[in-house]
């Protein structure tokens, strides 16, 4: 007879202390979203100006913390569901390194200190604010369950960063950016939601219910082609220079460099992890930060 079979053992990650908990469940890694909120004073080209490059800063740590309270409430609400997922469950929160006392606590300091700070910048920034709050708690309390709409408001969110980020260094901005930040966070959206179809036995979030691969597929193909447009659009008509458009070729790899990453190697459920570990995709953006950054300063 055969020896016996072992079993499987999954090494579950070292417990982790409070601290360490506690910054985790901050997804820190999700800040990147946050860099739209110097969009305002990049593309407006005032980027000498050292006092609004302060007030980029400080709405950049106000929605760095407002974003963080949130995902605290919304580990808070899906501590059962995580647990039942292959990732999530090593969330501290779903993982009990964290309790939920605590995670209340944590999330009430950081909203208040987002709550200062967008003070700090003004009425509009305030506005901004609440907006972003009231929408990000629409999404986790039930928009995220509607298919279609839960793609739709996460885009919305990206809008309402970067009109911020403009409103508080006081430069306008243009409508084709926000439509061109509306549409590429409406990809980036369904590509997560591509992602976590193709996890074999895994339907903790109720709106995949309501999404089947052909169809997001679909619909990445129509986004692509708008959001090449939409920035095909602003690169001609919102600068009186037109050298904007040398840079739409890197708009295009991108795009097609995370439609690649998505279907060959089935990544995509967390799109902030492929920008900082991803070398091609990262080289893409920064080359297309540098060259806006040159073009718009001499225009």
């Amino acid at each position: 007879m055969g020896e016996p079979a072992q079993a499987t053992v999954l090494e579950l990650p070292r417990w982790r202390t409070p601290a360490v908990a506690a910054f985790v469940s901050l997804r820190p890694r999700q800040w990147t979203k946050n860099l739209l909120l110097f969009a305002g004073i990049v593309f407006a080209a005032q980027l000498g100006d050292a006092g609004r490059w302060a007030a980029a800063l400080a709405a950049f740590v106000a929605y760095c913390a407002a974003s963080s309270a949130a995902y605290l409430v919304n580990d808070i609400r899906d501590v059962e569901s995580d647990r039942l997922h292959p990732v999530k469950r090593l969330r501290p929160i779903a993982r009990g390194e964290l309790g939920v006392g605590h995670a209340l606590a944590l999330a009430l300091a950081l909203a208040v200190l987002a709550l200062a700070l967008a003070t700090a910048l003004g009425p509009a920034s305030v506005a901004c604010m609440i907006g972003f709050a009231a929408l990000q708690a629409a999404y986790s309390l039930g928009l995220k369950a509607v298919e279609l709409v839960d793609v739709l408001a996460i885009a919305g969110l990206f809008v309402i960063r970067a009109a911020a980020g403009a409103v508080a260094v006081d430069v306008p901005i243009s409508d084709w950016l926000l439509l061109c930040t509306f549409l590429l966070a409406l990809f980036v959206a369904l590509g997560k939601r591509r992602a976590e179809l193709g996890l074999e036995g895994v339907r903790a979030r109720p709106a995949l219910a309501g999404y089947t691969p052909a169809l997001v597929d679909q619909l990445l193909a129509i986004v692509a082609a708008a959001t090449i447009a939409a920035y095909a659009g602003y690169a001609l008509t919102a600068h009186d220079s037109r050298w904007l458009i040398a840079t739409l070729p890197l708009v295009v790899h991108g795009l097609f460099r995370y439609l690649l990453l998505l279907h060959r190697r089935g990544l995509g459920e967390e799109p902030e992890a492929l920008l900082v570990e991803d070398l091609p995709l990262l080289a893409t953006v920064a080359v297309w930060a540098a060259a806006c950054a040159v073009i718009l300063a001499f225009d």
